[in-house]
């Protein structure tokens, strides 16, 4: 059977590559971890230095080496952005124009500051982070699930309780690349639309975190399926006083 690789080829094996993660944190952590289980190759970074991801990339094996953020950006077939939304702008745009690039960035004002921006909606966190990364390819995704979830949520394709996951992005190219990388990691895909419509998955949006909680209980992992998702993003209302940013307390 054939697929659809990382680089939007289609072969008649899945295809392994080498997966930049620029952040370490809860998220960066979770995808290297899944990305190395599925054959993949992670060079991943930190604002801290190599140096100090030693004891992480000893946990994720021979599959993985520490780097800076230049070096993961330039050694990537894909890139993973997953810092804080404040430090946008610290990421190497040159190293990553031509990239497709996964975007997990989430608005929390009380870490963020106030993002003029995002408070009126004139803009999306997405949209800020690829005005940013003009040169690269971004797809929006695994930002409304935890790490918890998205470590224990994974499934083989055809499984009846895989879970999926929004994406969003302007190229119809980088989503398909983002949807392959997705499926060797155990999840399915649902095509949100384009970036200026990503605010549907943002802090706050019913899609956001709590469909992968079981009865609301974010130490309790539960899948949401293609179709909860969709019904999800197209509950999400811009202006609702209940669906805006959270706190991170």
């Amino acid at each position: 059977m054939s697929t659809t690789d990382t680089t939007g080829r289609t072969s008649g094996e899945p295809s392994t590559h080498t997966i930049g993660i620029i952040g370490a944190g809860n998220i960066g952590g979770t995808v290297a971890k899944l990305a190395v289980d599925a054959g993949h190759r992670v060079v991943i970074a930190n604002s801290r230095g190599p140096e100090t991801l030693a004891d992480l990339v000893a946990q994720l094996g021979e599959g993985a080496r520490a780097a800076t953020a230049a070096e993961a950006a330039e050694a990537g077939d894909l890139v993973v952005v997953t810092v804080p939304l404040k430090a946008y702008r610290e990421l190497p745009a040159q190293q990553l124009a031509g990239k497709v690039v996964l975007d997990t960035n989430n608005y929390y004002p009380d870490r963020d500051g106030h993002i003029a921006e995002l408070d009126d909606h004139s803009a999306t966190t997405s949209e800020l982070v690829a005005r940013h990364l003009a040169g690269a390819s971004l797809v929006k995704v695994f930002n409304n699930i935890f790490s918890i979830a998205l470590a224990a949520l994974s499934k083989p394709a055809g499984d009846p309780a895989r879970a999926a996951l929004p994406i969003f992005g302007d190229d119809d190219d980088a989503k398909a690349v983002a949807v392959a990388f997705l499926d060797t990691l155990g999840y399915d895909a649902v095509d949100g639309g384009p970036l200026a419509r990503s605010w549907r998955a943002e802090n706050g949006r019913p899609v956001y975190v709590m469909p992968y909680a079981k009865d609301g209980d974010v130490a309790t992992p539960a899948p949401a399926d293609a179709a909860t998702v969709r019904s999800l993003l197209e509950a999400a209302e811009l202006n609702d006083p209940d669906q805006q940013p959270r706190t991170l307390s």
